[in-house]
C-alpha cells in the first residue's frame, strides 16, 4: 500500500511521494528481504530511496526532477485554486519541500 502512495505521488500533487517510499523500505527491511530487495533495486525508484534513507542525500539528477516536479505540480494545482487559504498552503508546501530537498546533501553519480 505504501508503495503504491508513494507512486501515485509522483503524479498527484500534495501526495508525498517519499515519505511513503521510505516507509515501505523500512517496513520491507523488517518483513521481507526479497521485497526489500526488489525495491531498493527498482530502476526508476530504487537508487532515489537507497541515497535518501541511507546516505541522508540526493544526487543532483534526483534533485532537479524533485524540484521540477513539485514546482509544476504545485504551479498547476495553484492556477486551479480560487480559495486564498488554499493558495496560501500551497505556498507554504512548496517553499518548505524546495528548502528541504535543496538542504539535502548533493551526492555524486
Amino acid at each position: 500500500m505504501a508503495v503504491t502512495l508513494g507512486t501515485l505521488g509522483i503524479l498527484v500533487p500534495l501526495l508525498p511521494t517519499t515519505p511513503f517510499l521510505l516507509l515501505a523500505a523500512y517496513l520491507f527491511s523488517k518483513s521481507s528481504e526479497k521485497f526489500h530487495r526488489r525495491l531498493i533495486n527498482n530502476k526508476f525508484l530504487g537508487s532515489y530511496i537507497y541515497n535518501y534513507s541511507e546516505k541522508n542525500g540526493l544526487i543532483l539528477r534526483d534533485k532537479v526532477i524533485s524540484l521540477i516536479t513539485l514546482w509544476g505540480g504545485i504551479t498547476f494545482s495553484f492556477m486551479k485554486m480560487k480559495n486564498i487559504y488554499g493558495r496560501t498552503f500551497l505556498i507554504v508546501v512548496v517553499f518548505s519541500v524546495t528548502y528541504h530537498l535543496v538542504s539535502l546533501e548533493t551526492l555524486k553519480d
